[in-house]
Protein backbone atom coordinates (compact mmCIF):
# COMPACT_ATOMS: atom_id res chain seq x y z
CA UNK A 1 0.00 0.00 0.00
CA UNK A 2 2.99 2.33 1.31
CA UNK A 3 4.45 1.33 -2.35
CA UNK A 4 1.70 2.54 -4.82
CA UNK A 5 0.80 5.27 -2.54
CA UNK A 6 4.71 6.70 -2.86
CA UNK A 7 3.95 5.70 -6.51
CA UNK A 8 0.61 7.78 -7.12
CA UNK A 9 2.23 11.13 -5.53
CA UNK A 10 5.64 10.87 -7.61
CA UNK A 11 3.29 10.55 -11.00
CA UNK A 12 1.03 13.26 -10.00
CA UNK A 13 2.87 15.93 -8.20
CA UNK A 14 3.88 19.04 -9.88
CA UNK A 15 7.98 19.36 -10.21
CA UNK A 16 10.36 20.63 -7.92
CA UNK A 17 7.06 20.23 -5.19
CA UNK A 18 6.98 17.18 -2.60
CA UNK A 19 5.98 14.53 -4.08
CA UNK A 20 6.50 12.30 -1.19
CA UNK A 21 3.03 10.46 0.79
CA UNK A 22 5.48 8.67 3.56
CA UNK A 23 9.29 10.06 3.95
CA UNK A 24 10.26 6.46 4.69
CA UNK A 25 10.22 5.54 0.97
CA UNK A 26 13.03 6.30 -0.92
CA UNK A 27 14.41 5.81 -4.52
CA UNK A 28 17.94 3.98 -4.87
CA UNK A 29 20.07 4.47 -7.81
CA UNK A 30 22.75 1.69 -8.46
CA UNK A 31 25.78 2.92 -9.95
CA UNK A 32 27.78 -0.15 -11.28
CA UNK A 33 31.24 1.52 -10.88
CA UNK A 34 33.62 2.13 -7.98
CA UNK A 35 33.19 5.55 -6.00
CA UNK A 36 35.62 8.37 -7.39
CA UNK A 37 35.16 7.92 -11.53
CA UNK A 38 33.00 9.99 -13.44
CA UNK A 39 30.45 8.05 -13.88
CA UNK A 40 30.12 7.80 -9.87
CA UNK A 41 30.33 11.64 -10.00
CA UNK A 42 27.62 12.46 -12.44
CA UNK A 43 25.27 9.97 -10.62
CA UNK A 44 26.17 11.57 -7.45
CA UNK A 45 25.13 14.97 -8.60
CA UNK A 46 22.34 14.03 -10.44
CA UNK A 47 20.73 12.40 -8.06
CA UNK A 48 21.34 15.52 -5.20
CA UNK A 49 19.43 17.73 -6.90
CA UNK A 50 16.66 14.98 -8.56
CA UNK A 51 15.55 13.89 -5.20
CA UNK A 52 14.20 17.73 -4.73
CA UNK A 53 12.98 17.56 -8.39
CA UNK A 54 11.35 14.80 -7.49
CA UNK A 55 10.30 15.10 -3.84
CA UNK A 56 11.44 11.89 -2.66
CA UNK A 57 14.84 10.79 -1.30
CA UNK A 58 17.39 9.34 -3.28
CA UNK A 59 20.27 7.23 -1.90
CA UNK A 60 23.22 6.12 -4.25
CA UNK A 61 24.96 2.75 -3.98
CA UNK A 62 28.00 1.56 -5.44
CA UNK A 63 27.96 -2.44 -7.23
CA UNK A 64 30.73 -2.52 -9.05
CA UNK A 65 32.52 -5.55 -10.35
CA UNK A 66 32.66 -7.75 -13.24
CA UNK A 67 32.59 -4.69 -16.33
CA UNK A 68 29.58 -2.94 -14.44
CA UNK A 69 27.45 -6.54 -14.75
CA UNK A 70 26.96 -6.78 -11.00
CA UNK A 71 25.16 -3.42 -10.66
CA UNK A 72 23.90 -3.80 -14.47
CA UNK A 73 22.20 -7.08 -13.30
CA UNK A 74 20.90 -6.32 -9.85
CA UNK A 75 18.75 -3.22 -11.59
CA UNK A 76 17.74 -5.67 -14.56
CA UNK A 77 16.28 -8.23 -11.72
CA UNK A 78 14.26 -4.97 -9.81
CA UNK A 79 11.05 -4.57 -9.69
CA UNK A 80 9.68 -2.49 -12.16
CA UNK A 81 8.36 0.20 -9.72
CA UNK A 82 10.48 2.97 -10.12
CA UNK A 83 12.06 2.65 -7.22
CA UNK A 84 15.25 0.98 -8.34
CA UNK A 85 17.30 3.00 -11.29
CA UNK A 86 20.54 2.87 -12.73
CA UNK A 87 22.82 5.68 -12.94
CA UNK A 88 23.97 3.80 -16.17
CA UNK A 89 26.80 4.38 -18.92
CA UNK A 90 28.16 3.11 -23.14
CA UNK A 91 29.18 0.07 -21.35
CA UNK A 92 25.66 -0.84 -21.83
CA UNK A 93 25.93 -1.03 -25.31
CA UNK A 94 29.54 -2.39 -25.07
CA UNK A 95 28.48 -5.64 -22.89
CA UNK A 96 25.69 -6.78 -25.21
CA UNK A 97 28.82 -8.07 -27.37
CA UNK A 98 32.10 -8.24 -24.83
CA UNK A 99 30.81 -10.91 -22.39
CA UNK A 100 29.77 -14.30 -24.18
CA UNK A 101 27.57 -15.15 -20.54
CA UNK A 102 25.30 -12.97 -18.89
CA UNK A 103 22.18 -13.53 -16.95
CA UNK A 104 20.51 -10.37 -18.16
CA UNK A 105 20.48 -8.82 -21.97
CA UNK A 106 22.06 -5.15 -21.09
CA UNK A 107 19.54 -3.67 -24.20
CA UNK A 108 16.42 -5.22 -24.05
CA UNK A 109 16.40 -5.63 -20.46
CA UNK A 110 16.12 -1.61 -19.13
CA UNK A 111 13.88 0.95 -19.83
CA UNK A 112 15.51 3.96 -20.70
CA UNK A 113 14.87 7.47 -18.73
CA UNK A 114 17.27 9.95 -19.75
CA UNK A 115 20.61 10.50 -21.22
CA UNK A 116 22.18 13.13 -19.21
CA UNK A 117 25.79 14.04 -20.47
CA UNK A 118 28.04 13.22 -23.26
CA UNK A 119 31.51 12.47 -22.55
CA UNK A 120 34.19 13.16 -25.17
CA UNK A 121 37.14 10.88 -25.46
CA UNK A 122 40.84 12.24 -26.08
CA UNK A 123 44.03 11.02 -27.08
CA UNK A 124 46.74 12.78 -25.07
CA UNK A 125 50.90 12.44 -25.27
CA UNK A 126 53.13 14.79 -22.56
CA UNK A 127 53.91 18.26 -23.41
CA UNK A 128 57.40 17.09 -24.84
CA UNK A 129 56.59 13.77 -27.31
CA UNK A 130 57.75 14.59 -30.29
CA UNK A 131 54.07 14.00 -32.02
CA UNK A 132 52.72 17.65 -32.47
CA UNK A 133 49.75 16.69 -33.99
CA UNK A 134 47.62 13.28 -34.08
CA UNK A 135 49.28 12.82 -37.33
CA UNK A 136 52.38 13.06 -36.05
CA UNK A 137 51.44 10.72 -34.27
CA UNK A 138 49.87 8.03 -36.46
CA UNK A 139 53.42 8.76 -38.50
CA UNK A 140 55.51 7.78 -35.82
CA UNK A 141 53.36 5.13 -34.84
CA UNK A 142 54.27 3.02 -38.38
CA UNK A 143 58.23 3.25 -37.27
CA UNK A 144 57.84 2.50 -33.61
CA UNK A 145 54.26 1.39 -32.76
CA UNK A 146 53.49 3.70 -29.40
CA UNK A 147 52.13 2.16 -26.88
CA UNK A 148 48.71 3.74 -25.52
CA UNK A 149 46.93 3.39 -22.18
CA UNK A 150 43.21 3.45 -21.74
CA UNK A 151 40.82 2.49 -18.52
CA UNK A 152 40.34 -0.82 -19.25
CA UNK A 153 40.03 -3.79 -21.91
CA UNK A 154 36.82 -3.16 -23.61
CA UNK A 155 36.28 0.01 -22.22
CA UNK A 156 35.23 2.76 -25.14
CA UNK A 157 38.60 4.23 -25.14
CA UNK A 158 39.81 0.51 -26.19
CA UNK A 159 37.28 -0.08 -27.98
CA UNK A 160 37.64 3.74 -29.71
CA UNK A 161 41.17 2.87 -30.61
CA UNK A 162 41.01 -0.05 -31.85
CA UNK A 163 38.56 1.37 -34.57
CA UNK A 164 41.70 4.60 -35.12
CA UNK A 165 44.17 1.16 -35.84
CA UNK A 166 41.85 0.12 -38.69
CA UNK A 167 40.99 3.46 -40.33
CA UNK A 168 45.08 4.65 -40.07
CA UNK A 169 46.56 1.04 -41.12
CA UNK A 170 48.58 1.22 -37.76
CA UNK A 171 49.41 -1.04 -35.11
CA UNK A 172 49.58 0.32 -31.56
CA UNK A 173 50.13 -1.33 -28.33
CA UNK A 174 47.39 -1.70 -26.32
CA UNK A 175 47.85 -1.03 -22.29
CA UNK A 176 44.89 -1.48 -20.49
CA UNK A 177 44.53 -0.20 -16.89
CA UNK A 178 42.55 -0.68 -13.82
CA UNK A 179 41.35 2.84 -14.37
CA UNK A 180 42.32 6.03 -15.90
CA UNK A 181 44.10 7.60 -13.60
CA UNK A 182 46.59 4.68 -13.27
CA UNK A 183 46.93 5.34 -17.08
CA UNK A 184 47.38 8.90 -16.60
CA UNK A 185 50.18 8.41 -14.40
CA UNK A 186 51.79 6.20 -16.46
CA UNK A 187 52.32 8.65 -19.03
CA UNK A 188 53.00 11.68 -16.66
CA UNK A 189 56.29 9.32 -15.72
CA UNK A 190 57.21 8.57 -19.59
CA UNK A 191 56.00 4.67 -19.35
CA UNK A 192 53.20 5.31 -22.12
CA UNK A 193 53.02 7.11 -25.03
CA UNK A 194 49.47 7.97 -25.36
CA UNK A 195 46.08 7.54 -23.38
CA UNK A 196 42.79 7.57 -24.44
CA UNK A 197 40.49 8.06 -22.05
CA UNK A 198 37.47 10.63 -21.55
CA UNK A 199 38.51 14.38 -21.78
CA UNK A 200 37.24 15.30 -17.93
CA UNK A 201 40.33 12.78 -16.48
CA UNK A 202 43.05 15.22 -17.94
CA UNK A 203 41.72 18.11 -18.56
CA UNK A 204 43.36 20.00 -15.92
CA UNK A 205 46.91 18.38 -17.02
CA UNK A 206 46.12 19.38 -20.44
CA UNK A 207 45.41 23.08 -19.72
CA UNK A 208 48.33 23.61 -17.04
CA UNK A 209 50.81 22.29 -20.24
CA UNK A 210 51.78 19.21 -18.46
CA UNK A 211 49.82 17.15 -21.32
CA UNK A 212 48.88 17.89 -25.19
CA UNK A 213 45.75 16.99 -26.71
CA UNK A 214 45.87 15.40 -30.21
CA UNK A 215 42.02 14.71 -30.79
CA UNK A 216 38.91 14.55 -29.24
CA UNK A 217 36.43 11.87 -30.57
CA UNK A 218 33.06 13.98 -30.88
CA UNK A 219 32.24 15.61 -34.11
CA UNK A 220 33.02 19.06 -33.16
CA UNK A 221 35.64 20.49 -30.89
CA UNK A 222 34.67 20.56 -27.01
CA UNK A 223 34.08 23.61 -24.64
CA UNK A 224 37.04 22.33 -22.31
CA UNK A 225 39.42 22.08 -24.49
CA UNK A 226 38.32 24.06 -27.86
CA UNK A 227 42.16 24.51 -29.62
CA UNK A 228 42.36 20.19 -29.66
CA UNK A 229 41.16 19.28 -32.94
CA UNK A 230 38.52 16.46 -33.63
CA UNK A 231 39.87 13.25 -35.12
CA UNK A 232 37.45 14.10 -38.34
CA UNK A 233 39.48 17.34 -39.10
CA UNK A 234 42.33 14.93 -38.43
CA UNK A 235 40.87 13.12 -41.42
CA UNK A 236 38.78 10.57 -40.00
CA UNK A 237 35.98 10.87 -41.68
CA UNK A 238 32.95 9.52 -39.92
CA UNK A 239 34.37 8.74 -36.85
CA UNK A 240 32.50 10.93 -33.85
CA UNK A 241 32.40 9.02 -30.94
CA UNK A 242 31.63 9.92 -27.24
CA UNK A 243 30.63 8.21 -24.07
CA UNK A 244 27.24 8.92 -21.72
CA UNK A 245 25.91 8.97 -18.59
CA UNK A 246 21.94 8.58 -17.75
CA UNK A 247 19.35 7.13 -16.14
CA UNK A 248 17.29 3.83 -16.53
CA UNK A 249 14.67 1.44 -14.96
CA UNK A 250 13.98 -2.02 -14.93
CA UNK A 251 12.37 -3.17 -18.58
CA UNK A 252 8.27 -3.22 -18.45
CA UNK A 253 8.75 0.12 -15.98
CA UNK A 254 5.25 2.11 -16.66
CA UNK A 255 6.04 4.52 -19.23
CA UNK A 256 4.28 7.53 -16.88
CA UNK A 257 6.77 7.36 -14.65
CA UNK A 258 9.30 7.10 -17.10
CA UNK A 259 8.31 10.16 -18.62
CA UNK A 260 7.91 11.89 -15.08
CA UNK A 261 11.70 10.93 -14.23
CA UNK A 262 12.84 12.39 -17.59
CA UNK A 263 11.14 15.50 -17.33
CA UNK A 264 12.75 16.20 -13.61
CA UNK A 265 16.54 15.18 -15.06
CA UNK A 266 15.63 17.72 -18.06
CA UNK A 267 14.84 20.69 -15.08
CA UNK A 268 17.94 19.48 -13.15
CA UNK A 269 20.35 19.73 -15.84
CA UNK A 270 19.55 23.29 -16.77
CA UNK A 271 20.68 24.25 -12.92
CA UNK A 272 23.66 26.45 -13.38
CA UNK A 273 25.07 24.60 -10.00
CA UNK A 274 25.12 21.26 -11.99
CA UNK A 275 26.15 22.39 -15.36
CA UNK A 276 29.23 24.49 -13.94
CA UNK A 277 30.21 21.38 -12.12
CA UNK A 278 30.15 18.92 -15.39
CA UNK A 279 31.99 21.65 -17.80
CA UNK A 280 34.98 21.65 -15.19
CA UNK A 281 34.90 17.91 -15.42
CA UNK A 282 34.77 17.97 -19.61
CA UNK A 283 31.33 17.01 -19.53
CA UNK A 284 28.48 18.03 -21.74
CA UNK A 285 24.79 17.99 -20.89
CA UNK A 286 22.22 16.54 -22.98
CA UNK A 287 18.39 16.80 -23.27
CA UNK A 288 17.09 14.12 -24.37
CA UNK A 289 13.72 12.11 -24.17
CA UNK A 290 13.63 8.18 -23.17
CA UNK A 291 13.36 7.39 -26.43
CA UNK A 292 16.45 9.16 -27.77
CA UNK A 293 18.14 6.86 -25.47
CA UNK A 294 16.99 3.47 -26.46
CA UNK A 295 18.15 4.36 -30.11
CA UNK A 296 21.48 5.45 -28.87
CA UNK A 297 22.03 2.28 -26.61
CA UNK A 298 20.81 -0.02 -29.59
CA UNK A 299 22.63 1.96 -32.21
CA UNK A 300 26.08 1.83 -29.88
CA UNK A 301 25.65 -1.73 -29.59
CA UNK A 302 25.21 -2.42 -33.18
CA UNK A 303 27.94 -0.52 -33.93
CA UNK A 304 30.60 -1.87 -31.38
CA UNK A 305 29.66 -5.36 -31.92
CA UNK A 306 31.84 -6.09 -35.07
CA UNK A 307 34.71 -4.14 -33.36
CA UNK A 308 34.78 -6.21 -30.74
CA UNK A 309 33.96 -9.56 -32.97
CA UNK A 310 37.08 -8.16 -35.06
CA UNK A 311 39.56 -7.91 -32.24
CA UNK A 312 38.26 -10.80 -30.55
CA UNK A 313 38.44 -8.99 -27.05
CA UNK A 314 35.38 -10.96 -26.18
CA UNK A 315 35.36 -11.46 -21.79
CA UNK A 316 33.87 -14.63 -19.65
Amino acid sequence: MLRRQFLAALLTAPLATPALAQPERSIRLVVPVAPGGSQDVVGRLIARHLGPALGAQIVVENHPGAGSNIGYELVARARPDGLTLLAGSDSLSINKSLFRRLAFDPVGDFAPIAQATSVPQILVVRADFPAASFADFVALSRTNPAAVGTPGNGSLSHLLIELIQQATETRWTHAPYRGGALAVNDLLGGSLQGVMINIGAVTQHVQAGRLRGLAVSTGSRTAALPEVPTLIEAGLAGVDVAGWHGLVAPKGTDPALLTRINEAVRQVLKLQELRERLAALGIEPVDGSPEALAEKIRADAARWAPVVQRTGMQAD
